[in-house]
């Protein structure tokens, strides 16, 4: 069960509170501030150029995965939409065919049969686990942006940017929680990195003993990808 991979859950309880305060006073008032003031067409460009960014990170772990497949077509994607997109701004491999597929060192750690270790919450970045934390700092090596000839503050200020469309991206899908918060983004975060590492192949009990949506962890609307990202 899901409670098994929480031995933290004490310390992670305390994180999560500082992190929704931390929200209610600063992210969420900037990021609707930031969507009232900016026009969608230009927050699509934003979103769409750092999905561009990540195509880099996509590729490496499809290879790293054995994924070639997928992994030339995020190439073809990355390809395309820096040039004829204008750096990605424009998504112009979507209309082609070319869907992006998105993989993380997380997802690629697990696929080599290292699994997830105990949850826990992030200051800031939220639900991860030991694993998939240990990926970010490999993944974030991977991030062009890191090799170009900006200044540190240029750097910070495009992922202050990124991070701002990223927030702003789940305001529309607030609300669909019920019960426990908490709860609720454990199991969902949990079963979720288990579908992506396993490309869909997972038991239904895999941490769930029970159906989410009986327990009021999970709003009768359902599962919104949006929340989540893609």
């Amino acid at each position: 069960m899901a409670d098994s991979h929480d031995p933290f859950e004490r310390v992670n309880r305390a994180t999560y509170r500082v992190n929704i305060v931390l929200d209610e006073m600063v992210l969420k008032p900037v990021s609707v501030t930031y969507t009232q003031l900016t026009p969608d067409p230009v927050e699509r460009g934003v979103r769409n150029f750092f999905n561009n960014v990540g195509e880099v990170r996509n590729i490496t772990n499809n290879l790293l995965q054995g994924k070639w497949r997928s992994s030339l077509r995020s190439s073809g994607r990355f390809a395309i939409n820096s040039t004829v997109g204008l750096l990605g701004v424009f998504d112009v491999a979507r209309p082609l065919g070319l869907d992006m597929e998105r993989e993380d060192f997380g997802q690629t750690l697990g696929v080599w049969g290292i699994g997830s270790g105990p949850y826990l919450v992030l200051p800031l970045l939220g639900p991860s686990s030991v694993r998939d934390t240990s990926g970010l700092l490999a993944d974030f090596w991977l991030t062009p942006l890191r090799y170009t000839d900006l200044e540190w503050y240029e750097r910070a200020g495009l992922a202050t940017l990124d991070g701002l469309q990223t927030r702003a991206d789940l305001i529309a899908s607030e609300g669909l929680l019920r019960g426990d918060p908490y709860l609720v983004l454990r199991e969902a975060y949990l079963s979720r990195r288990e579908h992506e590492v396993q490309d869909g192949n997972v038991r239904d009990d895999a941490f769930l003993q029970d159906d989410p949506a009986d327990d009021g962890f999970i709003d009768e609307s359902g599962w919104d990808e949006d929340f989540w990202g893609e």
